[in-house]
């Protein structure tokens, strides 16, 4: 027999917790942190309460696995300075674009010039020879030769990264997929087929102009929202490398993450079309827990390595009696071995319920925040 909802919530932390009625996906993915998909993240309402129980007011929080940047953009608004560290360039890039501050006028300037020269743009007289094997396969050629002249702009304008942000979010929308698997697509979609998003026949996307139109404006307004909301004294870092390893820059008050699950996820395949359009470099090989690499159990055992590796390189950075924060859906049992194998003790385990934190999910999905500290 199925347990009922109360026997379900009898074991969870209702304030972590959200329904669907409660904490809808418009409040989810409130301002920037809506500025481009990321499959995993966790929300920033997570962030918000975990910041107001554990790191004294005005205090600095680091990220080891920082993705998308949802510890550090709730940093800012909730009056926190961050740091967040990612070996992954598009999720630097991405970071760096959520967190900069702005001359809003120049920004929208910028982004409402590049939309009307896209829009005096004939693609059809434009071949895109100069398309890598990925983009002539996953666009059409209109589509292509429209995110190609967008590229070939943006190096023109003052905020060239906001630019490259939204080029990577419209090529998302303007690969040759379908509407209903723009997260897992596998091949390029050439025909017609039936939508089971829009219950009827679609065809596959042809231009890329109205998504690099429609995102650049969009974005203009989430930048302006971020604006009003973030701490004026609040700042953020974002660092390009392996937390490992990385030298950390300073005293921290508390650790904050939500680290990859081995096996889950691909980022780096996730954002491929960022990736070959941007020409940004690539460290897939050291991303930690990669579904590209499986879950064999000698990947598992490096997975726990990883781990211990990095609590062992930031932890030290924390201040006496600074929090470790990890949010985790631990299946596999590999925490406890990797807090002992780091020095840590788990002071806590505080067990939420999440609300479609990577997408659209059949059955109930819970997850742990594990509180720990030297």
């Amino acid at each position: 027999m199925a347990s009922t909802q109360e026997a379900l919530y009898a074991e969870i932390d209702l304030e972590l917790s959200w329904s669907e009625r409660a904490l809808p996906e418009r409040e989810r993915t409130k301002h920037v942190h809506r500025l481009h998909p990321y499959l995993g993240k966790f929300i920033p309402q997570l962030v918000e309460v975990l910041l107001e129980r554990y790191v004294p007011r005005g205090g600095r929080v680091l990220d080891p696995f920082a993705g998308s940047g949802t510890t550090l953009v709730q940093a800012l608004e909730s009056g926190y300075s961050a740091t967040g560290i990612d070996v992954a360039a598009f999720n630097c890039l991405l970071m760096q674009v959520k967190t900069g501050r702005y001359n809003l006028f120049g920004l929208e300037h910028d982004l409402r010039d590049a939309c009307a020269r896209l829009d005096a743009f004939d693609s059809s007289d434009v071949a895109s020879a100069d398309a890598r094997d990925y983009v002539r396969l996953w666009f059409a050629p209109e589509a292509a030769a429209e995110l190609l002249f967008w590229r070939s702009i943006l190096d023109e304008y003052e905020h060239a990264d906001v630019l490259r942000v939204v080029l990577a979010r419209a090529a998302r929308s303007a690969r040759r997929t379908t509407h209903f698997d723009l997260d897992f697509p596998r091949t390029p979609q050439l025909e017609p087929y039936w939508c089971h998003k829009h219950r009827r026949v679609c065809r596959p996307v042809q231009t890329a102009r109205q998504f690099l139109r429609r995102y650049a404006l969009d974005t203009v307004g989430r930048v302006r929202e971020f604006a009003r909301v973030r701490a004026r004294e609040a700042r953020a870092e974002v660092l390009h490398g392996d937390s490992r390893t990385l030298p950390q820059p300073g005293t921290f008050d508390a650790l904050l993450t939500s680290p990859p699950y081995p096996g889950l996820i691909d980022y780096h395949e996730q954002h491929r079309y960022a990736y070959e359009l941007l020409g940004l470099q690539e460290l897939r090989a050291e991303e930690l827990g990669s579904a590209a690499r499986g879950t064999s159990k000698a990947e598992l055992s490096g997975y726990v390595d990883g781990m211990v590796a990095t609590l062992a390189n930031t932890v030290p950075s924390l201040s006496d009696g600074g929090p470790i924060l990890i949010v985790v859906n631990d299946r596999r049992g590999l925490y406890p071995e990797i807090l002992r194998a780091a020095g840590l003790q788990l002071e806590d385990r505080l067990r939420r319920h999440v609300n479609r934190r990577t997408g659209r999910r059949a059955g109930e999905f819970f997850e742990d925040v594990l509180v720990a500290r030297r």
